[in-house]
């Protein structure tokens, strides 16, 4: 494969989905390519380069995990400790969750917590009302709310702000160059995009408190040191020891009991688990998207960072072009059909709950519709087995596969869409 080769398709393949800048890394067979396309603002006249730190979303989680793990490795922290014994103020608030949670829980987002922080949980270290959608250690559900307590427990153990701590801890001893949105002085040059009729740059919109969980910007070279901490040293893998060879390895091993279904095959501690072998995560903030996977036993990586909310078709056309080279990029399976097309099972109708966030299911001319927050979001198409595909209201593009999930008794009382799971709280409807 001629690697080379990468940096056109990068700018060809950025043009057709109508990116303004794109940052790709590929560590491979010890050789890294850093390709660089367009740029950070669109027409703004800052062409994106290989310094470039691009808003990574959730991609954040996997630094904070990595910071936790660092702990946990000098023993500040114990996996399995209840959460209480780090934050006294969750045992005042909550002192169920606070006996039942764990770090394992938030990092593997078993916790049941519901998946976004809410005006109850501000900054000032004040916790408020923790929502929970199903019990902690029972069912993989996606949340945020996990990992801003993660940063809590990080501020306790190390006495320092999240920033500083990962700064302090992670990023340079990494020799990563700290940036995080809201911060003054250390704020990305580089700009989102909304991309519709119009290309319009889109700015961040992220709480102090949501830190932990979506704050980090980064360049893939960025993304490529911190995977090398996963590959072995014949591989071109980091030495430092920050944190211990058995506990990254914790990291990278699916968890009992959590099934992202849609998301990825598994879930580790941090790290998103796909087939033969890979890891990684996905990161989308306001107007970027941005994708990372690594292979520990073949020390291949692949980094992209994209500033517009288009980025992810970018990704779709860039894993194909390079399976087609032979680099068989792990990934979700949001490209597959799950199954034959069913008619809608009867008792799916009705409203769902994760914290304050509201999906309803309801027929509008023949068809299955999911609404968030009152607004509709895609049409369902339902398969074998309880699953769906959907169908994206606004571009039309199939997006990644959901299910319903049901109680002891066989009736359906959850949804799980984008590895969140929503509970019922109302009466049951049924399809006619």
């Amino acid at each position: 494969m001629d690697l080379d080769q990468l940096g056109t398709s990068l700018g060809t393949l950025a043009k057709a989905c109508r990116v303004p800048g794109a940052q790709l890394a590929l560590l491979h067979r010890g050789d890294i390519r850093v390709f660089e396309s367009g740029e950070e603002e669109y027409a703004g006249g800052r062409a994106m380069t290989r310094d470039s730190q691009v808003p990574v979303g959730s991609i954040t989680k996997l630094f904070t995990a990595t910071l936790v793990m660092a702990l946990v490795s000098d023993g500040d922290i114990d996996l399995d400790e209840p959460l209480g014994h780090y934050l006294p103020d969750l045992r005042r608030l909550s002192p169920e969750l606070a006996g039942a949670l764990t770090p394992r829980h938030l990092l593997s987002h078993t916790g049941g917590l519901a998946s976004e922080a809410t005006h109850t949980v501000r900054a000032g270290r004040h916790l408020g009302d923790l929502h929970t959608v199903r019990p902690p250690g029972s069912d993989f559900s996606y949340s945020n709310l996990g990992y801003c307590l993660l940063g809590e427990v990080v501020e306790a153990i190390t006495g320092m702000p999240w920033h500083e701590a990962a700064t302090a801890i992670l990023l340079k001893p990494l020799r990563i160059e700290p940036c995080f949105v809201g911060r003054p002085g250390l704020a990305p040059t580089v700009s989102g995009h909304s991309v519709h009729h119009r290309c319009r740059p889109v700015g961040q919109a992220l709480e102090p408190v949501e830190a932990p969980a979506g704050a980090l910007a980064a360049s893939a070279a960025d993304l490529v040191t911190l995977s090398r901490m996963h590959l072995r040293p014949e591989h071109g893998g980091s030495t430092d020891h920050l944190v211990s060879p058995d506990d990254l390895a914790q990291m990278r091993t699916p968890v009992a009991g959590a099934d992202p279904f849609g998301l990825a095959d598994g879930w580790g501690l941090g790290f998103a688990v796909f087939g033969d072998g890979w890891i990684g995560h996905d990161g989308m903030a306001d107007g970027t998207a941005c994708y990372l996977r690594i292979s520990p036993a073949t020390g291949t990586v692949v980094a992209l960072t994209t500033n517009a909310n288009t980025g992810t078709g970018l990704w779709h056309e860039l894993v194909a072009e390079l399976r087609t080279a032979g680099i068989a990029v792990g990934d979700c399976r949001d490209r597959e059909m799950p199954g034959r097309r069913v008619p809608p099972p009867r008792d799916c109708l009705g409203t769902y709950f994760n914290g304050l966030i509201e999906y309803s299911v309801t027929v509008r001319d023949g068809d299955l519709l999911l609404t968030v927050d009152g607004d509709p979001a895609a049409k369902l198409v339902p398969h074998d087995g309880l699953v769906f595909s959907m169908i994206d209201l606004a571009t039309g593009e199939r997006a990644r596969p959901g299910r319903f999930l049901c109680d002891s008794r066989g009736r359906i009382d959850r949804v799980q869409v984008g590895g969140r799971v929503a509970s019922r709280r109302r009466r049951v409807q049924e399809v006619a």
